[in-house]
């Protein structure tokens, strides 16, 4: 495909999610009226796909200079990519299939725009910075991170007392979480499990490890497929939940010997590691819808296969002498790596919330650590794809608002 060609995919795929994410239109419209971005540079470690072109559309129309690189290697439209990067005060630096130190080496681009403000995915910016570019944390005003495992990594940070910025925690937000890690993972993680396998789901034995809110997802979603679906967690409370929802709650190590299909949810690694490797099934497919790469061990898998090849486009085939192991986009986020992300009107809301929070970083001296989201902003949010979907609410009376106020009245 030539580069035109490429950005007219490109284009037509922006085009698309732009017309499906009705929440950042409306705050589209209030940027480029107010341009209350106006002198800032926001650089961005994001997966660079339609809906987040949407985004960095919006923040240039509130008047910011953009640079965004990429956030996983196999997460990048080459086509999107190109793109966005014809778009004025917009700057792209992420191609699909990296390598690890082409992946840095855009990190890196980003960062020498001298950005004020950031937005991640996973914290690599801020890490980086954090590490090998400390002399920009003298003129960074704060940043924001989209999803679990970047939080957990800036937490762990704070408590450490090693943060030097303050960051919002755009995943923690309601109107994200709740919607975009379970109705947006559920989907699309099964929508790249099936196009990449073309298998049957009902019937089988599918594992879901982790029960937080991406496991949920991908739970429902199997169950809705008709698989059998097993979850394993460390969590009592979520391992209850997960079986009072009609699923089977078990450990990996006993999962392994059943299942036939597994998907890791987690954000932590070694989920998937030699013990469970040995006692698998032939034919057993494996995917990660956790942020990076370290579910599923492929050291050990690779060091117990005597061959490897690829068997479909996006899948190898690890073969152990007696048993077969299939793995879908080497372990990477499958729902991206292999399809398209989450819906669009999903991340409307979860790009929504990034818009406003970097105007709220842009109008607020916020001190060093993780910040939630404001709650105006989460419902505002709310309020807006409500309104965009044609439902309306009931409101409190006045009466009922002292009921719930007071504490005189009794039974």
């Amino acid at each position: 495909m030539s580069n035109d060609e490429l950005i007219e995919s490109g284009n037509m795929k922006i085009g698309w999610a732009r017309d499906h994410m009705a929440v950042v239109a409306i705050i589209r419209e209030q940027f480029e009226r107010e341009k209350p971005l106006k002198g800032h540079r926001v650089g961005m470690a994001l997966h660079v796909e339609a809906k987040t072109a949407v985004l960095v559309e919006t923040l240039a129309a509130g008047g910011a200079e953009v640079a965004i690189c990429g956030c996983n290697p196999l997460s990048t439209q080459d086509d999107v990519s190109q793109a966005l990067d014809t778009r004025d005060n917009i700057s792209c630096f992420a191609k699909y299939a990296c390598t690890n130190d082409e992946y840095y080496e855009a990190i890196d681009m980003v960062l020498d725009f001298d950005p004020d403000i950031t937005i991640d995915d996973g914290a690599d910016l801020i890490f980086k910075m954090h590490t090998e570019r400390k002399d920009m944390l003298a003129t960074i005003i704060g940043g924001c991170e989209e999803t679990t495992t970047g939080i957990h990594r800036l937490k762990a940070m704070e408590r450490d007392g090693a943060l030097k910025m303050p960051v919002v925690a755009v995943n923690d937000a309601m109107t994200k979480f709740m919607f975009d890690n379970r109705y947006g993972t559920g989907q699309s993680s099964w929508d790249g499990i099936n196009r990449t396998t073309n298998l049957l789901v009902a019937g089988k034995n599918v594992v879901i490890a982790g029960y937080g809110w991406c496991g949920k997802g991908a739970a429902m979603r199997a169950v809705g497929l008709g698989a059998n679906v097993i979850v394993t967690e460390i969590d009592p409370i979520r391992a209850l939940e997960a079986r009072m929802d009609g699923n089977e709650a078990m450990p990996m190590k006993e999962a392994a010997k059943i299942g036939d299909m597994f998907v890791t949810t987690t954000g932590n690694r070694d989920i998937l590691t030699k013990e469970h490797f040995a006692v698998m099934k032939d034919g057993a497919v494996l995917a990660n819808s956790g942020h990076f790469n370290v579910e599923i061990n492929l050291e050990d898998l690779t060091a117990m296969a005597k061959s490897i090849k690829t068997v479909r486009n996006n899948i190898k085939e690890y073969d152990l002498g007696d048993r077969r192991i299939n793995v879908i986009a080497d372990g990477r986020l499958v729902n991206l790596a292999a399809g398209d992300g989450h819906p669009a009107e999903v991340m409307d809301m979860s790009f929504a919330n990034q818009a406003l929070c970097v105007r709220y970083i842009s109008e607020n001296k916020l001190v060093n650590g993780v910040h939630a989201v404001p709650n105006d902003i989460d419902m505002y949010v709310a309020k807006l794809k409500l309104e965009s979907m044609n439902i309306e609410i009931d409101e409190l009376s006045d009466e009922q608002s002292r009921y719930m106020a007071g504490w005189e009245c009794g039974t």
